[in-house]
């Protein structure tokens, strides 16, 4: 079931101290991320369309940026002022959304939940591959971290609605 019309936001108090980081420790710490996780796809060149190309992602909520390039088949930071290629915005809740595939990337995008900037049809190639990506066994954990996530956020959501919307 969708909980696309909840529309939870991340509550400031949680996404404040994010910001208190440099946003390079952020950038490093999404590329370890990004390296491990789509570890097959870098090695078999799937994601070869990227090379050169700078991604910027925009967590609105948490109030974060995040710039990255792929380069010798790696993901590696990008400078945040540099112009980028590609860019997607939207709530963390979306995004994890869309990372944990509890829904279909095209809803997200249809339905602007995600926006997407820059070159398109670089950017509809990203989607794709998102899209067709099927995770790893060896990344069960982090999914189930990252479901859990995802409900406390839709339970934050949830207590605030009720107690602000009664």
């Amino acid at each position: 079931m969708s909980k696309l019309a909840l529309s939870p936001i991340l509550p400031s108090f949680l996404a404040r101290p994010l910001t208190w980081l440099p946003p390079i420790f952020h950038n490093q710490a999404l590329i370890l991320i990004l390296n491990q996780a789509l570890k097959k796809p870098l090695q078999n060149n799937e994601l070869d369309f990227l090379a050169g190309q700078i991604l910027r992602i925009h967590v609105l909520d948490a109030e974060m940026i995040y710039s990255v390039s792929l380069e010798n088949g790696k993901f590696i930071a990008a400078d945040n002022k540099s112009l980028s290629n590609i860019q997607f915005e939207g709530i963390l809740y979306d995004f994890l959304l869309l990372i944990t595939r509890r829904e279909d990337p095209d809803t997200l995008f249809f339905n602007r939940r995600l926006k997407l900037g820059g070159n398109t049809a670089l950017g509809l190639e990203l989607k794709n591959f998102l899209d067709a990506l099927e995770p790893d066994q060896e990344f069960s954990l982090l999914f189930n971290g990252l479901n859990q996530l995802i409900l406390s956020i839709e339970q934050m959501n949830d207590l605030k609605h009720r107690f602000f919307n009664a």
